[in-house]
């Protein structure tokens, strides 16, 4: 060729030296920044799935510091609880030791009373008291509000889980098919016919009586109803107006568990059922019903739903039977955002109520406030027994409080970050590897260009001179 104005192989030569030096500039940015993709232009298809993955990745690391915080509110509510139980533990011991009135004076058991006092005052205080970040967690304000409830049906009711989800309330409607019932039993006689040793069994324990012949009736109900707190069982006439109808026994408590047997150790005693069918023993029946369609647990007059969206236990009213009744729960609850994404199915909610004194208890056996000096059931009242069981009740009841937030914090938080730490482990390594640099793989490639853009230096200034050959034609 002996063309000069056109080098072609120089032309040839300064496009792969510049392809080169572009790739060589492409692998030194991807060094110095530790990434593969540093703009769209890099791996467009890349670059919208490790922004995705990223996207991801923040969302699941702050659903982990939002379950770690929930772990610490939680915390914090359940060591307050610890506390008021180890306080609700004192009064017990108190009351028991108060009930020992043959060993103790006057002044001691006012002094009993004083520290029981105190102990009550503390147990408002902490749920007054108790705050996280500025947010009360023991005085009701993270308790489920709730409206149209019917008190002549339900004694109690507590909510303890609601997912309103994008409902602005959660209509509840309770439906009774099978009415609660005690244990019952019939002695269809107006008087003993012979001496009898009878044994009566109830839930709380057993107890024997000895009658003559022709002990009353009403002899056998005053007798029966003097032990009833150790058995369970209380005694009445069948008819109030007629002495002679016979006596029904009658279990303390509704339900399965709850039982009445007669027996006689000796002599005759025939016992039969409401029905009239001889029959020694008898139990009682739980509730049945459903709530919002969903079948509930009948313990007794007690009825616990736990569903995905629902959980509460409420209490029917002893002169309930069957029927339907409705309520709604309008708001409430703290929320906790657990998942990366903002919807019902990543969030939950937990209903934390009020521990104060005057909510500790039941209306049945009374509030813990009525126990304090003034309220009706203090020592100096000489009310040991029924102090006892409402300290009993708030027992169990902040119990059970502690074991759902303990079961909450466990199986829900805890375990929630642990799924969200794989999680997050999987989703960074995914991103990582589209978006990060191997730099195995880069220093080779920078190795490679750093070879040819030499090489292409060298050729470019060969092909340079190589129109030079022409001058010898002219030479010539």
């Amino acid at each position: 060729m002996a063309r000069i104005n056109t080098n072609v192989p120089a032309l040839t030569a300064q496009t792969h030296l510049r392809r080169s030096q572009r790739d060589l500039q492409t692998s030194l940015e991807r060094l110095s920044s530790g990434l593969r993709i540093n703009r769209g232009a890099d791996d467009p298809a890349g670059l919208i799935v490790s922004e995705n993955l990223r996207s991801e990745i923040a969302g699941v690391t702050q659903a982990i510091d939002n379950s770690q915080r929930a772990i610490n509110v939680i915390a914090t509510a359940e060591g307050a609880l610890n506390e008021v139980a180890a306080l609700l533990v004192d009064i017990q011991d108190l009351i028991i030791e108060a009930a020992n009135e043959g060993a103790l004076s006057d002044e001691e058991i006012r002094a009993n009373q004083l520290q029981i006092n105190s102990a009550i005052e503390s147990i408002t205080r902490i749920a007054n008291t108790t705050t996280f970040a500025g947010q009360r967690l023991l005085d009701g304000s993270l308790d489920y509000v709730t409206s149209g409830v019917d008190t002549d049906i339900l004694q109690t009711l507590q909510v303890h889980q609601a997912q309103f989800g994008t409902h602005p309330n959660i209509p509840v409607h309770v439906n009774v098919t099978q009415s609660a019932q005690q244990a019952a039993l019939q002695f269809r006689a107006s008087a003993t016919t012979g001496p009898v040793t009878l044994e009566v069994r109830g839930a709380n324990g057993v107890a024997t009586f000895v009658f003559d012949a022709g002990t009353t009736a009403a002899e056998i109900v005053e007798a029966v109803n003097t032990n009833s707190d150790s058995t369970g069982v209380t005694a009445a006439l069948i008819s109030s107006a007629n002495p002679a109808s016979g006596v029904v026994f009658t279990s303390v408590g509704y339900g399965s568990s709850a039982f009445v047997q007669i027996e006689a150790l000796n002599g005759t005693f025939d016992t039969t059922d409401v029905s009239g069918v001889a029959m020694k023993r008898d139990q009682g029946q739980d509730a049945v019903a459903t709530i919002n369609g969903a079948r509930a647990t009948g313990e007794g007059l007690q009825l616990v739903l736990n569903t995905s969206t629902l959980d509460l236990s409420l209490t029917l009213d002893e002169s309930f039977g069957t029927g339907s009744t409705t309520f709604t729960i309008t708001q409430g609850g703290a929320l906790f955002q657990l998942g990366p994404r903002v919807d019902s199915n990543q969030q939950t909610h937990v209903g934390i109520q009020s521990i104060a004194a005057s909510r500790l208890g039941n209306g049945t056996v009374g509030y813990l406030s009525e126990v304090a000096e003034g309220g009706g059931k203090s020592l100096i009242d000489g009310k040991a027994r029924e102090a006892s069981l409402i300290v009993q009740e708030a027992i169990r009841q902040i119990s059970v409080l502690r074991g759902r937030l303990g079961a909450f914090e466990k199986n829900t938080l805890q375990t929630n970050i642990n799924q969200l730490q794989i999680t997050r482990e999987n989703l960074t390594a995914s991103e990582s590897s589209i978006r990060d640099t191997d730099f195995a793989v880069e220093t080779s490639r920078l190795t490679r260009n750093q070879i040819l853009i030499n090489a292409g230096t060298s050729v470019l200034a060969i092909a340079n001179s190589t129109p030079q050959s022409v001058l010898a034609l002219l030479q010539g």
